[in-house]
Parts: structure tokens; C-alpha cells; sequence
């Protein structure tokens, strides 16, 4: 697997990732999101919506495939866990997690993870055409275990994070090829990973109660195979100003990697990551938060989640998978609860753009845009059956703000 180069793409007009993070424009979120009494009192003037917070508008009843989605929308599902995906050979993998898009010519490709353990992990790709039609699926990584999160970098690359105590971060090609461990990156319960091309680093989580928020610094932008690796170090508060401090052994002998730094911050159970305008926003499943690190101001604050309540329904619930759109809309996806992707918008408004119902066992990962941000792709991690055999990914399409 440690092979020394990665294949580029093959195909014109794919040297510049469209990952939504580059098309942001002004989203500034603060840790002033609404409250349940401003939500209430919208209730009151427009009895009609569910959710008043809601760019989008109350959902619709439930699909046949149990997926609640507003007027405009809707869903198929593209593939599904030990099962061959339409107009392939290809057998799509167990237990699909994180993803991305990447342009490819007048198509695009998604890619997905495979969190099976014991070696059985890896990522596969789904390749459309212009029209949306499924051209070809197949395997872009094997062997590694539980890959959960991951990000996509600015030069077409996908960086698959392994959630395991002793992890690494594996690079591969969208289009296929050789694979390549980068443990410079360092050796921890990884999470996802988060391109910033104007800082010129990689940010990472970690899913650990007591876990770090770090960043990457290559030695060459663009190569990955050397460079340091720094954690976020603050105060126990919600908000503040923060340093990066340099971890010492980032292969994790003979302490932890988050043992070792000790005025880090400590957040529980990193998961997604988003890089987007001079700002990085993560996820922590065991409080259901999403945490906002300002650049530029050099601090950090809770973006949502922090007990929001909407009326009829409770806070965000273990935060997991998070992606953004060219409006400055992030999309948040729970880990179980009421199995939703919620709509963050940049005045801070908190609300449920979708929610799949018959499906309480599982969970929603992935949240991934096409190229032209009219299609989000994601998957339910155990599907109906509650097992990773059954796993579900899912197109939508519909109106999406840009």
C-alpha cells in the first residue's frame, strides 16, 4: 500500500477541486445562534411552517424510501452496501461513511468510505456522467480499517482517515491508482480532514472523548509525505483565543499524540471538518456541537448546537458528517437521534432540511455537493437492517440556495 506516487487525473478539466469550501462567501457564524423563544415566536406569525427557521420550508411526508424532504426536492438511491450499483459490475461496500465530490470533465465522482474494521476498510468511487447517469464504480482504497472521515484536497485527492486508536491518514486518487500512508500526519483516532489552500495546511479531528483539533503543516504545499503537525491549545471555556502548539511525536510513542501537548484543547468526539473564507468548522458527536475557529481573530466559539431547541423537536444530536454550499449553508449530519441533516445558514439559523425515517439504528454520514452544488450526495451508514451490510448512499436534488 506505501507506494511512492499517486496517479493525477487522467481526464481534462479535473485540476481544480470544486470541494464547496472555495465558493464560500461570507459566512459568518457566531455563537449567538437563535434560541428556542426567537423560533417560537416565528412559529407564531406563520403557523403553517414546521420549522421557522428553515430556508427551505416545512418537509413533505416521507418517500418510499423514508426520506422527508421539502417542496422541490428529491431523493434515489444510488447505491447500497453488497449490492452490484446499477449500470455496473461493481459490488458497493459495507458501511458507508464520509465523502466527497470531485469534478471530472462534464461529470464528477463520489467518493465514499468503507468504516469496517479488521483490515476490511478502504473508499470507493462513484463516477457521472453530465446527466447524473452512474458510468462506473469502483474500489480506490483496500485494506486499511474503519475509515470514517476524511477531505478532499485542492490538488484531486482524497485524504481517508482511518477511526482507530493507532489510525493514519491514507491519500488516493478519485480515479483510482496506487494509494500512500501519510503518517506525518500523525497516528491517532482520526477523524476527518479539512484543506486550507490559503494557510496552505490540513486541519484534523480527532474522535476521542478528550480528543484535539489539529492542523497539518506540510514542508511543500501540495506534498504531504512531510511537515508538522500542530494541536489547538486554549482554556477549558466554549470560546477564546488559541495557539498552535507543535506535537512532539506525532507517531504516538510512547504517549497518545493528545497526551502529549498539555494546554491542549480537549473536544468530545471530533468528527466532520469544513474549511471555507479565513474560518474551519468541526463537529463533536458526544455534545452534538459545531465548533467555529476564526483564522484570522485567532479564536474559536461554538457555531450551533449548543442546546438549540426548535419547537417540536430536540437539539442537534451527535453531530457527525458536515459540508457546506455556495450560499454559506452548512449541512450538518446527526449520528443517530432523529436521523436528520440539518441546515446551518449564516445568520445562524438552525434547521431540518432532511430526515430519513425506519432507519433509528443507523446513522447519516457524508454529506458531499456536486461540482455545480444541485445534487448532495450522503449515505445511512446500516440502512434499515441496523447492519453495516445494509448501508444506503442517497442522491438529492432540488433548489439548493447558491
Amino acid at each position: 500500500m506505501e507506494l511512492r506516487s499517486l496517479s493525477r487525473p487522467p481526464v481534462a478539466g479535473t485540476g481544480a477541486l470544486a470541494f464547496s469550501g472555495s465558493l464560500w462567501r461570507g459566512a459568518a457564524l457566531t455563537s449567538a445562534a437563535l434560541t428556542s423563544a426567537t423560533l417560537a415566536s416565528a412559529a407564531l406569525t406563520d403557523p403553517a411552517r414546521l420549522d421557522p427557521a428553515s430556508p427551505y420550508g416545512p418537509l413533505g411526508p416521507p418517500d418510499a424510501g423514508g426520506v422527508a424532504l421539502p417542496e422541490g426536492f428529491t431523493a434515489r438511491v444510488v447505491a447500497r452496501s453488497r449490492r452490484t450499483v446499477t449500470g455496473t459490475a461493481f459490488t458497493w461496500h459495507d458501511a458507508p461513511d464520509g465523502g466527497a465530490c470531485f469534478p471530472d470533465g462534464t461529470g464528477w465522482i463520489y467518493v465514499s468510505n468503507a468504516e469496517v474494521g479488521a483490515g476490511g476498510g478502504g473508499a470507493s468511487a462513484l463516477r457521472f456522467g453530465p446527466a447524473g447517469n452512474i458510468t462506473s464504480a469502483y474500489t480506490i482504497l483496500a485494506g486499511t480499517s474503519r475509515n470514517c472521515g476524511g477531505g478532499a484536497t485542492p490538488w484531486s485527492t482524497w485524504l481517508s482517515c482511518e477511526e482507530t486508536a493507532a489510525g493514519h491518514v491514507w491519500e488516493t486518487s478519485p480515479w483510482g491508482g496506487p494509494a500512500v500512508r501519510r503518517p506525518a500526519m500523525g497516528r491517532f483516532d482520526h477523524g476527518a480532514a479539512a484543506a486550507d489552500p490559503v494557510r496552505e495546511v490540513v486541519y484534523l479531528t480527532e474522535d476521542e472523548p478528550d480528543g484535539g483539533f489539529y492542523r497539518f503543516v506540510p514542508d511543500a504545499w501540495g506534498d504531504l509525505s512531510s511537515g508538522t503537525l500542530q494541536v489547538l491549545a486554549a482554556g477549558a471555556a466554549t470560546s477564546g483565543p488559541f495557539t498552535w502548539e507543535a506535537v512532539p511525536d506525532p507517531g504516538g510513542s510512547p504517549r497518545a499524540v493528545r497526551e502529549q501537548v498539555p494546554g491542549m484543547k480537549a473536544f468530545d468526539g471530533g468528527e466532520g471538518c469544513h474549511c471555507a473564507d479565513d474560518a474551519v468548522w468541526f463537529t463533536t458527536k458526544g455534545d452534538g456541537r459545531v465548533w467555529r475557529v476564526d483564522l484570522l481573530g485567532g479564536a474559536y466559539a461554538l457555531a450551533s448546537g449548543s442546546g438549540l431547541t426548535v419547537p417540536g423537536r430536540g437539539p442537534l444530536a451527535r453531530a457527525d458528517g458536515i459540508t457546506g454550499s455556495s450560499s454559506g449553508d452548512l449541512y450538518v449530519a446527526e449520528d443517530g437521534g432523529a436521523m436528520e441533516i440539518r441546515v446551518v445558514t449564516p445568520d445562524g439559523g438552525d434547521s431540518v432540511f432532511l430526515r430519513v425515517s425506519g432507519q433509528s439504528a443507523s446513522e447519516l454520514c457524508g454529506p458531499a455537493f456536486n461540482p455545480a452544488g444541485d445534487r448532495m450526495y450522503f449515505s445511512s451508514r446500516r440502512g434499515t437492517s441496523g447492519s453495516p451490510s445494509g448501508g444506503i448512499t442517497y442522491e438529492v436534488r432540488g433548489p439548493f440556495r447558491t
